[in-house]
Formats: C-alpha cells, sequence, structure tokens
C-alpha cells in the first residue's frame, strides 16, 4: 500500500508540473504552483525530486525514455527487415512520437512542454536533453546516412533537423488539415506519419547542391 502511494504522489506532481510547464512555461511557473495543482506539499517535491531543475527533467524523462526505447527498437527492426530502405528507418523516427503525442494520458500536454523547450532559451534543459537522447539522433543520423551517402554530414544534420522540427508541428497539430468528421484519431495520426515519412523520404534523396 506504501508503495502504491509513493508512486501515486510522485506521478501526481509531474502530471501537475507538465500541466503548468504547458501552460505557463518553466520560469513561469512555481513549485507552489505545482504543489497546489498536485495537492501535495512541498516537502513532497523535495523528497522526491530534489528541485525545480530536477523537476524539470523528470517531466521529460518520463515520456522520452519510453519513447527512446520505441524508436531505437523500431530502428533496429528497420534495418534488420528492410535494410538499405529510408522509409522504413523514417517510420521508426516518426510513428513513436505521434502515438506519444495522441496519448490520452497527458501526450498533447507534453508536446505543448516540448514546444516551450524550443521556445524558451534553458541552457541547462538542453544539455540535460543532449546528454540522455542525443545518442538516440544519432544512431538514426548513421542509419539514415548509409541510405543517403552522397549527403554530407552537415547536410545530413541539416536534414535531420528539419525532419524533426516538421516532426514537432505534426505532433502539436498546428497544421491546416485537421482531423475530418468520422475519421479516427488513430486513422488520422496514420495518415499524418505516412504523408510525413513521404515527405521526409523526398528531401533526405534530393541530390545536394555542390
Amino acid at each position: 500500500m506504501a508503495a502504491t502511494a509513493h508512486f501515486s504522489t510522485k506521478d501526481r506532481i509531474l502530471g501537475a508540473a507538465e500541466e503548468l510547464f504547458a501552460q505557463f512555461g518553466f520560469t513561469g511557473t512555481s513549485l507552489r504552483q505545482v504543489t497546489s495543482r498536485a495537492d501535495v506539499n512541498i516537502a513532497a517535491v523535495n523528497y522526491h525530486f530534489g528541485s525545480k531543475e530536477n523537476l524539470v527533467n523528470e517531466v521529460f524523462r518520463r515520456r522520452m525514455d519510453e519513447m527512446s526505447a520505441q524508436r531505437l527498437g523500431a530502428l533496429k527492426t528497420a534495418m534488420e527487415q528492410h535494410p538499405g530502405e529510408l522509409e522504413p528507418i523514417l517510420a521508426a523516427f516518426v510513428r513513436p512520437a505521434l502515438a506519444m503525442a495522441q496519448d490520452r494520458h497527458g501526450g498533447g500536454a507534453f508536446v505543448r512542454v516540448v514546444a516551450r523547450a524550443y521556445a524558451e532559451k534553458n541552457d541547462r534543459l538542453r544539455k540535460f536533453l543532449s546528454d540522455h537522447y542525443g545518442h538516440v539522433l544519432r544512431e538514426f543520423g548513421k542509419a539514415i546516412g548509409a541510405c543517403v551517402p552522397d549527403l554530407s554530414k552537415e547536410e545530413l544534420y541539416w536534414r535531420l533537423d528539419f525532419l524533426a522540427g516538421a516532426l514537432t508541428y505534426a505532433m502539436a497539430d498546428f497544421g491546416l488539415i485537421k482531423r475530418p468528421a468520422g475519421v479516427t484519431e488513430a486513422a488520422h495520426r496514420e495518415r499524418a506519419a505516412r504523408e510525413l515519412i513521404h515527405f521526409a523520404a523526398a528531401g533526405f534523396k534530393v541530390e545536394p547542391k555542390r
């Protein structure tokens, strides 16, 4: 029973922080707001996280650890089952992210948190993300690079950056194309994934200018 309560308190704090960071940003959210939303005291936040910086990091870790594992697992499968093919590699990058964004348990709030991370200059957060998840981008960079060997490393990473930006935009559902009436979220997400994968594949295959 104690273990369940322990998990529940930590999870409530993370959920409250995620919602508030999405709404007010990292600097605009106080620990007092988090404790009020989660219905806990400040001692609980200090016990589980130690500091606001660690709380921010854990909000990202809660979502990104699982998504990164899914991406790397899908990448391994793609390279084993479709060697030399670009689209399955791109699918391994795109689909887990879009699935996470549609998660009914806070996925939409986390997408807004990611947008905040892009918009706010937070060097410590960027270092945390680079240290813990940079290897995922590097693995995809190597796999994509093997499919488009004419691209230089610099050109490859420019295009990978553009893909990551387009994916974040698609995850946030900011685009002109909204889910039509009668189409399920799963079907709409699948269409978005297909279109983005085709678009990205064409971009990576464009001959570099010399």
